[in-house]
């Protein structure tokens, strides 16, 4: 069978979830969640990953599959994924890979060799004190030191950006660019027919994303947190996922739940935006939009269709 993906993405609290479940059913296939905080086990409410009644009975991979304190990768993500794509492909089945991380699910797609030793935390935790103690400028300007046209494309206060580019450069004496493009595919390793479900305003959008926050703390995201936070295992990447890291100010004494609730809000309503920047400079995303009355067989049957019309079954 050829390498084929069925991949549904699109901004957090758009419905992927059920579309994604609603297509494996339906094709009798697994799911490869491409989600980069779902992989923390004990992360359960506040990134929303599916609980066993939403799964439906279709086996999710790539959900709790390391500690919140141990550190992951992207690399490590697509040689997980991969070998699990390859598995269900052998066995006949097209994998649905659905999630909102774009950076994860391009990655398997393209199943290029990554930049440079990710688990070199040392080097990491260096240039991270760096930019606590000097600012976030001086970082930058390393960059700018060694690879000009990466930090004029990337903003000082993306540290995260700016930090790998510097790492990659400290490992392999190559700017970023250089080296993925000499570890690049020829061509994708995958054969993708990609969906993105999205609510039509961004007024509905926004609405979605508040009530599903208040959905979390009804169903015990702030216990969720302070267990976590308690045992020590909010450090790292995980400790930066959204809704930990606000509830977190709270939990430290340094804010009012009221207060950090609205900025969990703000800053997933601000996230939604970036991912929908990332997905729409990607045009092979087939985008299927709803209004706050559409039905969700109306959705099922639109993805259907394309899919069946593609020949994708």
């Amino acid at each position: 069978m050829q390498n084929r993906l069925i991949c549904i993405t699109g901004p957090t609290a758009s419905g992927k979830t059920a579309l994604s479940v609603a297509l494996a059913k339906q094709r009798g296939t697994d799911i490869i969640s491409a989600d980069s905080m779902q992989v923390y086990r004990g992360m359960n409410i506040g990134t929303a990953k599916p609980s066993e009644e939403e799964r439906q009975g279709v086996p999710h991979h790539m959900i709790d599959i390391v500690e919140p304190e141990e550190p992951f990768s992207v690399a490590r993500f697509v040689e997980l994924a991969d070998a699990c794509a390859q598995e269900l492909l052998a066995q006949g089945k097209i994998p649905v890979v659905a999630g909102g991380t774009a950076l994860y699910m391009d990655a398997l797609i393209e199943c290029s060799t990554f930049s440079g030793d990710e688990t070199d935390t040392e080097t990491r935790r260096e240039l991270r004190i760096l930019a606590e103690t000097h600012g976030v400028g001086y970082v930058h300007e390393l960059l700018h030191q060694v690879d000009p046209e990466g930090a004029a494309r990337l903003h000082p206060n993306n540290v995260k950006r700016v930090i790998r580019a510097l790492e990659v450069y400290r490992q392999t004496g190559m700017t970023l660019d250089a080296f993925n493009a000499l570890h690049k595919r020829a061509e994708p390793k995958y054969q993708a027919t990609i969906i993105g479900l999205c609510p039509q305003s961004r007024e509905t959008l926004y609405h979605r994303i508040d009530a599903r926050v208040d959905s979390m703390l009804a169903d015990g995201l702030l216990e969720e947190a302070r267990a976590l936070h308690d045992a020590g295992k909010l450090t790292g990447t995980a400790g930066q996922a959204i809704g930990y890291k606000e509830l977190s100010d709270f939990l430290e004494g340094r804010d009012s739940l009221e207060n950090c609730v609205e900025v969990l809000k703000r800053r997933t309503r601000n996230y939604a935006k970036r991912q929908l920047t990332w997905l729409k400079r990607d045009d092979r995303i087939h985008w299927i939009y709803y209004n706050e009355d559409t039905q969700f067989a109306q959705l099922l049957q639109n993805a259907t269709e394309y899919l069946d019309a593609l020949g994708v079954s």
